[in-house]
């Protein structure tokens, strides 16, 4: 028997609200990983079964390696299909924020969710949410924003609803936001809903190699750079670094997620806790933490007004690489004060 963790009356909530509209639409953030699209298609599915018209809106397009995943085919993309984006918002009765806790991280879509009459509602794990909204279902304790669905749907009394298709998704959110369960993955309620979903018919195994099996030359090469030249370690602090620039990214024919969980190889190494990839984009630099114990990367994260969770965050610079690089390394060598093991 799965814990239930959400509020009976915010269950309840969510269920009438199912029962006594037709329209909804699920948004996620900016860069969908495994768990934001995971999540969005999960709910797609269990709302089309409910016979409910459903859309999935993206601010821009998904790595390749997700595209496998059932329903991924009609999502819409933003960047793309801004005016049929636009109406599916303004028609909506519903909208469901899943995996984002303010709506910046929603991109271009934000000025077309905050003016729609649809009413929100929110089911995330990250920390501090501030979406105004008519349901909030926050619970940062939950390794992934699938994991706390899954409880949702479960307590509004839908396992029985969810198709093969629902589960696939789920456990890809499940997966991939624990690093195929290295972190944040000890609560044994998590592998009680691993084994509901193997039950519905899920091939971990299959979905683990769809996911990290599946790599193309140019992305197996990009890796073997980062690690033999791009990578430095700062043994003192027990820390690994990767740059990733746009050289780098022509040279490797770069796409969309092509680095995605490189930032979590330099774990693998003894004596390293920390790992922080930095990737530079046409008009960004993406930074990505990880680490392992008690190394609270969120907190690192917020010096770029980022965050995320104890062991995996993120962040945007807006500042020149070379001088994003540096102000990483200053966080580098004042690590010992986000260290909480000793403290």
């Amino acid at each position: 028997m799965v814990t239930k963790i959400i509020n009976p009356a915010l269950v309840q909530q969510v269920l009438h609200t199912i029962h006594n509209n037709n329209n909804f639409i699920i948004t996620t953030h900016i860069s969908p990983d495994g768990d934001a699209l995971g999540s969005s298609l999960a709910l797609y599915w269990l709302l089309k079964q409910l016979n409910k018209q459903a859309t999935v809106i993206v601010p821009n397009n998904y790595p390749e390696y997700l595209a496998w995943i059932n329903g991924a085919e009609n999502i819409i993309v933003y960047e793309t299909n801004e005016q049929e984006a636009n109406l599916a918002i303004e028609n909506a009765q519903i909208c469901f924020c899943l995996d984002y806790n303010t709506l910046s991280r929603i991109n271009k879509v934000k000025t077309a969710v905050e003016t729609s009459n649809a009413q929100r509602i929110v089911i995330d794990h990250h920390i501090g949410p501030d979406i105004p909204c008519y349901i909030l279902i926050s619970h940062p304790e939950c390794s992934s924003t699938c994991e706390l669905l899954f409880h949702l749907i479960n307590d509004m009394g839908f396992y029985n609803t969810i198709t093969l298709n629902c589960a696939q998704a789920l456990f890809t959110g499940l997966m991939t936001d624990t690093g195929n369960f290295t972190y944040n993955s000890n609560n044994p309620d998590l592998y009680l809903i691993i084994h509901a979903l193997i039950k519905k018919g899920v091939d971990k195994d299959d979905i683990y190699n769809k996911i990290n099996n599946t790599y193309t030359v140019d992305r197996l090469r990009l890796m073997g750079c980062c690690l033999y030249y791009k990578m430095k370690l700062y043994p003192e602090q027990h820390t690994a670094l990767i740059v990733i620039n746009k050289a780098d990214k022509e040279k490797f024919n770069f796409q969309h997620g092509d680095c995605e969980g490189f930032v979590n190889l330099p774990l693998k190494l003894h004596n390293i806790d920390t790992s922080i990839l930095i990737r530079e984009d046409d008009d960004k630099i993406k930074i990505s933490l990880r680490s392992q114990g008690e190394v609270h990367v969120n907190k690192m994260a917020e010096f770029f007004h980022g965050g995320g969770h104890k062991n995996a965050a993120g962040c945007e610079s807006y500042y020149k690489l070379g001088k994003t690089i540096r102000l990483v390394e200053k966080l580098i060598a004042n690590k010992a004060q986000y260290d909480y093991t000793n403290k």
